[in-house]
């Protein structure tokens, strides 16, 4: 299943991805992180399609975007992680 993982800690809650997510996966989160923040967090993920649209947007380099591969021959079944086109990785 394609998810996404937002970094607590790492989140300032400005909300790009809110606004990016075509499928309204993420909201504000209701917990303050220890830089007293409220960051988003994914709701219902059964229906990402890991555009990467948010992490693409996010300042913080605070989401990373899991997306399910088909299991070949070579390799097992799993999920990978996806770096959109052109994205340098933050951490």
């Amino acid at each position: 299943m394609n998810r996404i993982e937002i970094n607590f800690e790492r989140c300032k809650g400005c909300y790009l991805c809110v606004d990016a997510c075509p499928k309204h996966l993420i909201e504000q989160g209701k917990e303050l992180n220890a830089c007293g923040y409220y960051p988003a967090r994914p709701t219902a993920e059964t229906t990402c399609t890991a555009c990467a649209l948010c992490a693409t947007v996010c300042p913080d380099c605070a989401i990373e975007v899991f997306k399910e591969v088909e299991a070949t021959p070579a390799k097992a079944a799993g999920a990978s992680k996806v770096q959109p086109e052109g994205i340098k990785s933050c951490g």
